[in-house]
This record gives structure tokens, C-alpha cells and sequence, in this order.
């Protein structure tokens, strides 16, 4: 056996005369970074000598590849478009020289192989996947802005066809090794050990093996485009379906159907270049700069806890209580519970209680009719949930989170009768969405260790917790608290105390700038629609019937009561909110009435009723200045946040305006938002929206 190295791959070749070429880039992942084009080509270039008969790529990493450097992407707004292009061409023309090696090479994946990462096994003329929860296959570039651009979408057409092809492409799904068998992008291996036993099968059984498209007469699994009915048909649907999904808002996906569409009509490497093109166009779109700062870069960094201070020991959550059984308690339940967390689920009567837990229970029965895991893990998740109406369950909890109704005097009175149970350190959290924890701690016996954990609806579902600091708050209880969020899989983001905080308050302003439009007579379609062609998941309207138009004008209320607001201050929406409960429409829950009706049975749908409550103006309506109303009217409350202190990281405003409150996604979040139309453009729109729709749009002083 003889053994080299270069650069990241080290290359021993048997006697047999298989080459095992291991991949472990220094202190990081497997990376298509400045050192994978000289590995590559040395490794190429020794695999082509005449010892060599085949080869086995692995990785030393518990991921096989990690794909392309994200870092260097968010810096190629400020690089020649020439550049960019002549960069990723030589990537690519490393995995063609592996493809036309004339020798068969084999991927063997164990753990992730996204992105770049599969691109580079699609290009081996093999791929065994070891049969295990944590191999994950995918090309993800698309939820960064980005396209597969190290030949992912040429590959993948041709292997698959477009009909295929296209919804892996377009969406960027993670799936596992049994589904990319069954659509025959790998074969499986029950363990590493079987994975290189078929590997050197395949070797054996191919010396020279030819990628299908390099054949002669290879033709398109599926049809060609203008050629086949299924592709004509798909070709005149797709467009309209990415525009249903992502209303023109995120480039990507539709630079992903032209490249494939474009390059299924050329030759192979022809259809390489097209797809590199469409990658630099999309790397050098804003959009594209937003996603990568944001969801990668700002996520990785909150979920890595870097916000917490390094002083403090770390918390490991053994025991959780929860107070309140109702969806949120329920919800914080299971996602603890889930992640081996002991629970206690409390509430005032045990088919109550007993009902939160049963709703794990049907999350988990979910995930066992999917495959996603056994009955018998199941029943652990649900063993290590207690439900119950005993306080006394409570004792040695390392932290108990209050969930029970907006009511300030039901959240002192749980917090008097479960803190006394508390383990000796353990601290005290409330999940209200509005009142100040400043307030609410008056009633704990230890108001240092008592802070804010606002989560989302539904738990199971949204990643962002809330964390609020009260005034009394100390450091060792907020690192704490962000110690728990990490440890059941969430994402935090601390801010200040205020009533409203930061996601409530600001995302109030959408809605209410949306009822405040019903008034003004513009058309409750044209509402939601703008609202959805601005990049916002839920109109303002669907919104406001799903939390119930009582609940804002409850939340005005108290506010106006506890002197955080003053009642000649009067959002105009909130007129419009009174009206629709005095005609008995509060809501979805309220008897199936509000902005839309819900009829048993039939899709809801706008009323027809609120043309009598709210005439339609004769005049017509700009959509560009509806869809600026709606963003600048939280972006502008969010300066405010960020003005009074309650919030005062860029990345967290980004993370928590689009994670919690449904910004717009393309927009990066609302800090680059604003960032991206720039300071003085920005401010003179606010003031033109102000002058024409009331002082809401202001800027405030101080900014």
C-alpha cells in the first residue's frame, strides 16, 4: 500500500490498486473554499496514473462535504461579476475531471452532504449512503438566494429529468438516504464497513464507466423541453407556481427553472456555463446579500450562543415545569420533552392537563406514521411528560415558564404558589407576549431570577424564542435562560423590558396599519394581496381574525390603563377593530366571523359584510404606497425599539422581525431593509408616508 497527501486529501492506494481518498480540511468542515481547487486537481492528477484503478471518496469529518464557502459568498456583491464566474467555472472543472476520469470513483457519505457537498458526489459515478438518521442529502442553496452552481441543477436534470428535478431544486428540501435511493441519486449501505464493500463492488464491476450524458445519444429522462406533453405542460405551470409561492419576491427560484430549462436544450457543458451564469447574477442581487448576512450568518451566530456571556456556567435543564395546558404550554412541553427534558404540565383540572399532554401525543403519533421515529421512542417522549394539577410536582425544577391567560393577577398567583418548588438556583420565566416582566416580577420572591420567555405559536413549529430582560433581571438568569432555548433547538434573541417588547409591539403596527386601510375604503383584497406580493406570509386581515380582533383593542386597553400609552394617541386601526366586534365579528374563534367568513367544510373567504360596514372609496388605490405603509409602518416602529433602548443588535432586529413577525424574508430582515434603501431615502419616505397618513411614520428623534 502506498500513501500521499495533498493538500486536504490524503490518498492511500491498496494493492489492488482502489485509491481511498480521505478529505479533512484543518480545523473546519470539508469546504469548497481556496484550498479545494489545488486538492482537487493534485488528486485528480494522481488518481489518473496508471496504479490507480478506481477510487473512493470519504471524509475523516462526521459530514462528507460541506459545499461552498458561504463567507465568500456574502462578500461577491463587492466582486467583478468576471471574477465570480471564472472562480466557479475552475471549481466546476475539477468535478468534470472526476466524471471524465475514465476511472470509476465512488462518493461513500456518511452524514451531510449538502449543497456543494452532493454536487461534488453527483459528479462521481457512484454514491453509497450509510443508512443513518444523520445522513442528510440536499441542495439548500436556494433558501440562501442561490442556485446549486458547482453543476447541482445540470446534474440533477439530466439523472432525474425535469419534472423530478425541479421540486428538490426549487425548494431546497434536506431528505434522507432511503428517499435519494428511491429516486436513485444513491444505493444504500446499512453501515461504513457495508458502504466500502459496495463500493469496491461497483469498481470491479465498472473499470471505465461513462456518465449517461457523455454517451452517445443519451436522451433526458422524461422528455425533452418543446418536446414532450408532461415537460410542455410543465413548462407553462412552474412559472406561475413559483409566482403563487414566492410572488417575484426571491429571484432564485426562478433563475433555478430558466437554468434548467435553458441548459436541457444544450449540450453538457454548454448547460454548465448557463447555470454558472444565473449563479453570479443571483450573487450579485441584494436578495441574495440579505439571506446569506441573515440565515446564515446571523442565525449560525445566535445558535451558537455567542450572545450569552462566557462567565457564567452553562445550564442544562433537567426538569421543566410548565404552568398552563393550554397550546402554548402544551407546545413548550413537547419541545422540551422531546429533546429529554423531564416535564410537569400543570393546570387548574386534570382533563386539562391531561389534554395539553395529549397534544405531544399527537405530534409524536405524526412523526411515527412518517418514519421519523418508533413507537418506542415515542412513548419515552410521552413518559417524560407529567400532567397534572399538584404545584408539589413541581419540586427541583431547574426553571418553571407560566403560561396561563394575559391576566397580571393569574400570572402573580402561579408564581407565588410554584416558585417555592423551584431547585436551589432555579429561576422563574413568563411567556406573556405583552406585559412588562418588570411588572409581572413583583410577585416572585427572587426577581433576579426572574425573566421573559415569549415563544411563537405554534411551538412545535417556530423557532424564535423572546427572551426579556426585567430591570431586576441578572446576567446569570438571562445566560441561563438562553442556555435553555439553545438546549431545546430554538433560536434566542434578548431584549429590553417594555410592554409590547420588540415582536408583539412592532408586528401590532402591521395589522393595524392593514384595519386602518378598511377605513380609508381601500379593498380588503388588495390588502391581503399587497401584503402577500410584499413578501408578508398572512395578510393583516387573516392575521387579526386568527388572534381575534379583541385581543389588540385588550392590549390598548391595558396599556392606556397602566399609563404606557395615551388614549388621544389612537391608532386609526383600531376604530375599525371596534366597529367589527360591535357587528359580532371578533374572529375566526368567535363564531367564524371577522374579515373573512368560515363556513364549515369551504375555504374562507372575504365577506362580502364588510362592504356595509366599510364602503369602498371611489378613488383608486397605488399598490406600491399600500405595500409601503405595511413595511414601513413596522420598520418604523422598530427604529422607535431600537431609539428607547428595548432592542439595540442589528442582528437580532433581523432575526426576530422576520422569525417572529413574518417580515419579509428576501428583505433580509428589517435592519437590512433599511439598510438597503439607506438612511436618508428611507427617512424622507417615512416622512412623506407621515405627512399623508399621521405622525405613525415619523422617525424619532435620536436616530
Amino acid at each position: 500500500m502506498t500513501e500521499s497527501s495533498v493538500n486536504h486529501i490524503t490518498i492511500e492506494v491498496d494493492d489492488s490498486g482502489i485509491a481511498t481518498c480521505t478529505m479533512d480540511w484543518p480545523g473546519q468542515v470539508n469546504l469548497m473554499d481556496a484550498g479545494f481547487v489545488p486538492s482537487f486537481a493534485a488528486t485528480v492528477d494522481r488518481l489518473a496514473q496508471d496504479d490507480v484503478k478506481g477510487a473512493i471518496l470519504r471524509s475523516a469529518k462526521k459530514s462528507f462535504f460541506a459545499g461552498g464557502d458561504i463567507t465568500a459568498f456574502a462578500n461577491a456583491q463587492q466582486q467583478p461579476a468576471e471574477a465570480i464566474f471564472e472562480e466557479v467555472e475552475t471549481i466546476k472543472a475539477q468535478l468534470r475531471r472526476i466524471e471524465k476520469l475514465g476511472k470509476p470513483v465512488v462518493a461513500l457519505i456518511e452524514g451531510a452532504a449538502l449543497g456543494g457537498g452532493f454536487e461534488l458526489a453527483l459528479a462521481c459515478h457512484a454514491r453509497i449512503a450509510v443508512n443513518d438518521p444523520r445522513t442528510k442529502l440536499g441542495l439548500p442553496e436556494v433558501q440562501l438566494g442561490l442556485l446549486p452552481g458547482a453543476g447541482g441543477v445540470v446534474r440533477m436534470v439530466r439523472m432525474l429529468g425535469l419534472q423530478a428535478a425541479l421540486p428538490m431544486l426549487a425548494e431546497g428540501r434536506q431528505i434522507a438516504p432511503q428517499e435519494a435511493a428511491a429516486q436513485g441519486l444513491v444505493d444504500l449501505a446499512d453501515d461504513r464497513a457495508d458502504a466500502e464493500a459496495k463500493a469496491r463492488a461497483f469498481i470491479a464491476a465498472n473499470p471505465k464507466p461513462v456518465k449517461p450524458w457523455d454517451a452517445k445519444g443519451h436522451k433526458l429522462p422524461g422528455g425533452a423541453p418543446f418536446m414532450s406533453p408532461s415537460v410542455i405542460q410543465l413548462q407553462m405551470v412552474a412559472p406561475a407556481m413559483l409566482t403563487a409561492k414566492a410572488l417575484r419576491t426571491m429571484p432564485a427560484p426562478e433563475a433555478i427553472l430558466a437554468a434548467a430549462l435553458e441548459g436541457a436544450q444544450v449540450d453538457f457543458d454548454t448547460a454548465l456555463r448557463i447555470e454558472t451564469r444565473y449563479l453570479v447574477k443571483l450573487l450579485k442581487d441584494p436578495v441574495a446579500h440579505n439571506l446569506i448576512g441573515t440565515f446564515y450568518t446571523d442565525l449560525n451566530a445566535l445558535k451558537s450562543g455567542d450572545a450569552r456571556p462566557t462567565d457564567v456556567d452553562k445550564l442544562v435543564v433537567g426538569k421543566l415545569g410548565v404552568l398552563g395546558a393550554g397550546m402554548m404550554g402544551a407546545g413548550i412541553a413537547y419541545s422540551a420533552a422531546i429533546k429529554g427534558i423531564e416535564v410537569v404540565l400543570i393546570d387548574t383540572a386534570q382533563d386539562r392537563a391531561d389534554k395539553g399532554k395529549g397534544y405531544s401525543e399527537k405530534l409524536l403519533a405524526k412523526r411515527v406514521s412518517r418514519g421519523r421515529m418508533d413507537q418506542a421512542e415515542s412513548q419515552a417522549v410521552l413518559d417524560r411528560i407529567t400532567a397534572t394539577t399538584d404545584f408539589a410536582a413541581l419540586q427541583g425544577c431547574d426553571l418553571v415558564i407560566e403560561a396561563v391567560f394575559e391576566d397580571p393577577a393569574i400570572k402573580a398567583d402561579v408564581t407565588r404558589k410554584a416558585e417555592p418548588f423551584l431547585a436551589d438556583g432555579g429561576i422563574f420565566a413568563s411567556n406573556t407576549s405583552t406585559i412588562p416582566i418588570t411588572d409581572l416580577a413583583k410577585a416572585s420572591a427572587h426577581s433576579d431570577r426572574f425573566i421573559g420567555l415569549h415563544f411563537f405559536s405554534p411551538v412545535d413549529k417556530m423557532q424564535l424564542v423572546e427572551i426579556i430582560r426585567g430591570k431586576e433581571t441578572s446576567p446569570d438568569t438571562e445566560s441561563r435562560a438562553i442556555d435553555f432555548v439553545l438546549q431545546i433547538g430554538k433560536v434566542p434573541i434578548t431584549v429590553n423590558d417594555a410592554r409590547g417588547f420588540f415582536t408583539s409591539r412592532v408586528f401590532g403596527q402591521y395589522i393595524s396599519e392593514g384595519a386602518a386601510m378598511i377605513a380609508e375604503g381601500v379593498p380588503p383584497a388588495m390588502i391581503e394581496n399587497v401584503a402577500r406580493q410584499a413578501g408578508m406570509p398572512v395578510g393583516p386581515l387573516a392575521v387579526l381574525d386568527e388572534v381575534t380582533l379583541t385581543l389588540p383593542l385588550q392590549v390598548e386597553k391595558t396599556a392606556v390603563a397602566s399609563g404606557a400609552a395615551a388614549s388621544n394617541q389612537r391608532h386609526p386601526g383600531m376604530l375599525v377593530l371596534e366597529k367589527m366586534v360591535a357587528n359580532g365579528r371578533s374572529g375566526r374563534a368567535a363564531g367564524g366571523k371577522g374579515f373573512y367568513d368560515y363556513a364549515e367544510g369551504a375555504e374562507k373567504r372575504l365577506s362580502p359584510e364588510l362592504a356595509q360596514h366599510f364602503p369602498a372609496a371611489e378613488s383608486r388605490f397605488d399598490p406600491a404606497e399600500l405595500r409601503d405603509r405595511l413595511l414601513y409602518a413596522q420598520a418604523v416602529d422598530a427604529i422607535r425599539v431600537q431609539v428607547e433602548g428595548v432592542l439595540d443588535s442589528p442582528r437580532e432586529l433581523n432575526i426576530g422581525s422576520i422569525f417572529g413577525i413574518g417580515f419579509p424574508a428576501w428583505t433580509g430582515g428589517i435592519h437590512r431593509f433599511v439598510d438597503q434603501i439607506g438612511r436618508e431615502a428611507f427617512t424622507k419616505r417615512a416622512n412623506e408616508l407621515a405627512d399623508k397618513h399621521g405622525e405613525r411614520f415619523r422617525i424619532p428623534a435620536g436616530w
